[in-house]
């Protein structure tokens, strides 16, 4: 990840959703199953190389439309002039006369305009990846173990490893998780130093700060 603002991924209001960024290569991949983890790491860019920003393990699949549509994400749908928790939702795509609109969101030009160039890439996704089963690092995220090095990535970009005959090492790296981390949220998302806000500000209405 170069950077993390906690729009890509969202883990706000007790559930993690991936819903924007990572397209083709994490929530359309065709090697994606229920069950798999999504593992998110630092960078050279961020100062956090060799950290992990976010770990989920992936309970749901669903469309813009049924992520749009559902009452429950209603307070995931972007309010840009709210709190930070409100301005980086990502529930702002869904579909109208069979196009993907973009609503007023991060990933939209000034004013609400759409940005082609992110509509073209969240779209390609087609699917919102859904977790309670998270760990939210942000900027207090860990040091990955030496002995958990296999999940490091070394090149810029986005791997899948299919370790279907090392569940070892997946049980692992999941042990060591659940048994030195609670779930949920740790930190905050590691861009919003960047932002000059009270506390107050930065979460107003959301439940779980």
């Amino acid at each position: 990840m170069d950077h993390d603002y906690g729009f890509a991924p969202n883990p706000f209001y007790g559930i993690l959703t991936l819903a924007t960024c990572k397209g083709t290569q994490v929530r359309n991949n065709r090697n994606l199953q229920i069950g798999d983890w999504v593992v998110g790491l630092g960078s050279k860019k961020m100062g956090n190389l060799g950290r992990v920003i976010y770990a989920m393990q992936v309970e749901k699949k669903i469309t813009f439309d049924e992520y749009w549509s559902d009452s429950r994400f209603e307070m995931k749908k972007p309010f840009i002039k709210g709190s930070l928790v409100q301005k980086y939702g990502d529930n702002c795509y869904h579909i109208v006369n069979g196009k993907v609109v973009q609503e007023h969101c991060a990933h939209s030009l000034a004013g609400g305009r759409v940005n082609k160039e992110h509509l073209r890439r969240d779209s390609e996704g087609k699917y919102v990846l859904l977790s309670t089963h998270f760990y939210y690092f942000g900027d207090q995220c860990p040091d990955i173990p030496a002995q958990f090095s296999y999940i490091l990535n070394n090149s810029r970009g986005t791997k899948f490893w299919d370790l279907s005959d090392k569940d070892d090492q997946i049980n692992a790296f999941v042990n060591w998780l659940e048994e030195t981390y609670g779930q949920g949220i740790h930190g905050d998302p590691c861009n919003w130093k960047e932002f000059k806000r009270d506390k107050y500000e930065v979460y107003e209405d959301e439940e779980d700060k």
